[in-house]
């Protein structure tokens, strides 16, 4: 395998451990699967073709079906993985096609209830306020305000510019997948622990948050997160920088947002990746239905005129 196979599939299981919460199980077999892959085409699987890719099918042409769905599914990831950071050209379906398979309902995101939110941010805000706050404690808060605040993805919030911090401004510029950007909304909450980490952060980096190289990484964020999960009495399994970012989402629409509001919030290209959070408030939208739908409203009329 070659350097760049390498370092692109490190990147690309850095970011499902951090963004995705991938479990270690999953990331040891996308890490077989794809070093195995790269070895089939002598390390040239990041910029493999379409003659590449049937060279895999032969390759795989004894394996079990499952087993062949499951490569494909690790290449069809990596593969887009490497699409919306802008590293290879866009090329869509050109991993191998899996064998015809049932196909399987999207998992629905994890879910963290408003008592789990209420006492992550009460010991966050508890350490900040503290005679003996540490800079990282201030930088925590702040993390926790622009996840769950403003729904960013764990490699938008990591990689966003100390300019993005403006006082006073009410919505951040951020540069997503693709390179498309968009604007979230910043709540006067974020606002203000931005402006206590500011007041500690070092001054002199383009990064709103600093390490020693550039910017924290993925894997740093995911880790700071899990840890203060764990200190407020939550299971860290429950957390992580995603899982934040489904708070957000869900906690919105039960607020009465719209879907195409969430679908712009959280950056999503199809409306049908938002769909999922429908599943979170069912019984909000059925009394919805039933207080606002015409028939209901003429249903309403009819029982008047009976009454």
């Amino acid at each position: 395998m070659t350097g760049d196979d390498a370092r692109l599939i490190e990147r690309f299981l850095e970011m499902m451990a951090a963004e995705r919460g991938a479990a270690v199980n999953t990331l040891a077999a996308y890490r077989r699967d794809l070093e195995q892959a790269s070895e089939a085409l002598a390390g040239a699987l990041a910029q493999a073709g379409e003659a590449g890719l049937g060279r895999l099918d032969h390759h795989w042409r004894d394996l079990a079906s499952s087993t062949v769905a499951r490569k494909s599914s690790a290449l069809r990831g990596f593969f887009a993985f490497l699409e919306d950071e802008g590293l290879v050209a866009a090329d869509a379906g050109r991993a191998p096609k899996a064998p015809a398979r049932p196909r399987l309902q999207r998992p629905l995101p994890k879910i963290l209830t408003h008592e789990d939110i209420g006492r992550l941010f009460a010991l966050a805000e508890e350490r900040a306020s503290a005679a003996e706050a540490r800079p990282q404690d201030l930088r925590l808060l702040a993390l926790i305000e622009l996840l769950y605040g403003s729904g960013l993805r764990a490699s938008e919030l990591v990689s966003l510019p100390r300019a993005a911090a403006s006082i006073g401004r009410p919505l951040l510029a951020i540069t997503g997948k693709g390179d498309k950007q968009r604007l979230v909304p910043i709540s006067g909450r974020a606002r203000d622990a931005l402006a206590r980490w500011l007041t500690v952060s070092p001054g002199e980096t383009r990064w709103l948050f600093p390490s020693r190289t550039g910017h924290i990484s993925r894997i740093r964020l995911y880790q700071l997160v899990k840890e203060f999960a764990a200190s407020a009495g939550i299971d860290p399994a429950r957390v992580s920088p995603h899982v934040l970012r489904h708070a957000f989402a869900t906690h919105l629409l039960e607020g009465g947002a719209d879907l195409r509001t969430l679908q712009t919030f959280l950056g999503h290209a199809d409306i049908a990746t938002t769909q999922i959070y429908t599943h979170v408030d069912s019984k909000r939208l059925v009394e919805l239905v039933n207080r606002r739908h015409p028939l209901a409203q003429m249903n309403l009329a009819d029982r008047q005129r009976h009454s």
